[in-house]
């Protein structure tokens, strides 16, 4: 008798989880993939050309809040949790829904799901959110390109639009993410690198990106695995680096699975030690010696500079930051916050009475939010929600705290200056001579 089967995710390492597990076991049949968190991704299917030969007609996609009633009616056996950065109270809390209904309940693990490259991989995880891996990479990147190696980064799936044609996406340039209709959250991510000249390859099916990436046209030396949100790699690292967050301290040991990639991190980075207080600090650091005291442990400042920090001082403004750092990262605050305050800010607008639309939906989700606009932008009507909130709020200024230029994607109707952060090492050990220790033990061509 096959196993019935439920994944649960988020369109990500659900899909990811199906691919290198479960498509081609005839022990196994996926009735259904549920799907939270990222809008409009629901009441679809996972396509017959993704899903393989034994799966002719594709994988139905379902809302996550009909898992009861799913478990029931295709009689499952098992359901696998299968989405990132969750508190563990709320895994367990599916897990409860889950064997209430009847079913078992599954985490998978890297034995089952990492890809093992031919090229030495450079995994970037990280405990939550937010916490600065992107900045983490470039920085990685950088290094290693000055000692003339060729980098190709790999980003963690968010396969929002068309399935089959996001199997294999290449990034190159600005262009490509035009031609590939990225999201805002799609651009955070490539545009960083791009602009930096640097190749990214992302998509739905993991096993055909790695074997594009080890024949890439311009070559390949290292590979370096961007992650999303916490979650561990889909390839097995050669050297493992993983970031925390002093400013929610504890969360290294309370989120899913985040304390995966702090426990087998090779490299522990605690970062934005610049703008977090000591105590929290040291609670992080703490936590890193008892899970994971093998690591090397790096401290880091989030840098942050400003485009016209003439806008800033004394300015009533209005400032936008990264959307998933502030919604499922649960931050109050996010770069563009700290360089205000640093200037001497007037003022920070309060957002909401000029929002419209599905940011009004954002905003009553997420109370926690501050004095902040989250840079939401999944689909069409969501840009335009942002585009019309940022134009008709009262506020002299517009503070870009995302890592994209964001008058590309939409029109702002008032004066906006953007903020860029980088990662700085504070002392040794030190991601250069992490990185030159690899290249030395991995023979790679200098």
């Amino acid at each position: 008798m096959k196993k019935k089967v439920i994944i649960i995710g988020a369109a990500g390492r659900d899909f990811h989880n199906f691919n290198t597990y479960y498509r081609n076991k005839k022990e196994y049949e996926v009735v259904a993939f549920t799907a939270t968190q990222i809008p409009d991704i629901d009441d679809r299917k996972y396509p017959s050309e993704l899903a393989g030969e034994l799966y002719p007609e594709g994988i139905p996609i379902y809302p996550q809040d009909q898992l009861s009633t799913l478990i029931k009616e295709f009689d499952v056996d098992e359901c696998v949790f299968s989405y990132s950065d969750v508190h563990y109270e709320e895994v367990m809390g599916v897990s409860a829904i889950v064997n209430a209904a009847g079913a078992d309940f599954k985490l998978l693990g890297p034995k089952s799901t990492m890809l093992k490259s031919k090229k030495p991989v450079i995994s970037v995880c990280a405990v939550r959110t937010g916490t600065g891996k992107s900045q983490t990479s470039r920085k990685i990147i950088e290094t290693l390109l000055e000692k003339g190696l060729k980098v190709v980064a790999v980003r963690h799936p968010m396969p929002y639009g068309d399935l089959v044609a996001q199997r294999v996406q290449r990034f190159a340039t600005v262009e490509d993410l035009k031609k590939h209709k990225c999201t805002i959250e799609e651009m955070e991510e490539y545009e960083p690198h791009v602009d930096r000249g640097n190749i990214v390859y992302a998509g739905v099916d993991y096993a055909d990106i790695l074997e594009a990436v080890e024949n890439d046209p311009d070559g390949c030396d290292v590979i370096l695995w961007d992650g999303g949100n916490n979650d561990f790699s889909f390839y097995e690292p050669d050297l493992s680096i993983t970031v925390l967050d002093p400013h929610r301290p504890g969360h290294e040991l309370t989120y899913y699975p985040g304390e995966v990639s702090l426990r087998t991190a090779d490299v522990a980075i605690i970062n934005k030690i610049d703008s977090a207080d000591e105590a929290s600090i040291q609670i992080v650091e703490n936590n890193i010696k008892k899970v994971r005291p093998d690591s090397v442990i790096v401290k880091a400042e989030s840098k942050i500079t400003v485009e016209h920090p003439e806008m800033i001082k004394g300015k009533r403004v209005l400032v936008v930051e990264d959307g998933p750092t502030l919604t499922h990262g649960e931050m109050t605050i996010g770069a563009g916050t700290v360089a205000a305050e640093r200037l001497g800010v007037k003022e920070l607008v309060d957002p909401r009475p000029f929002s419209v639309g599905t940011l009004i939906d954002t905003f009553e989700k997420y109370v926690h939010l501050g004095n902040v606009l989250p840079a939401m932008g999944y689909g069409k009507q969501q840009l335009n929600d942002l585009e019309q909130t940022i134009n008709q709020t009262d506020c002299d200024a517009v503070i870009i705290g995302t890592p994209i230029d964001l008058s590309r994607v939409i029109d702002i109707n008032k004066p906006y200056t953007r903020v860029h952060y980088d990662l700085e090492e504070v002392g040794s050990p030190n991601l250069k001579e992490i990185l030159l220790d690899f290249v030395d033990k991995y023979q790679l061509k200098q």
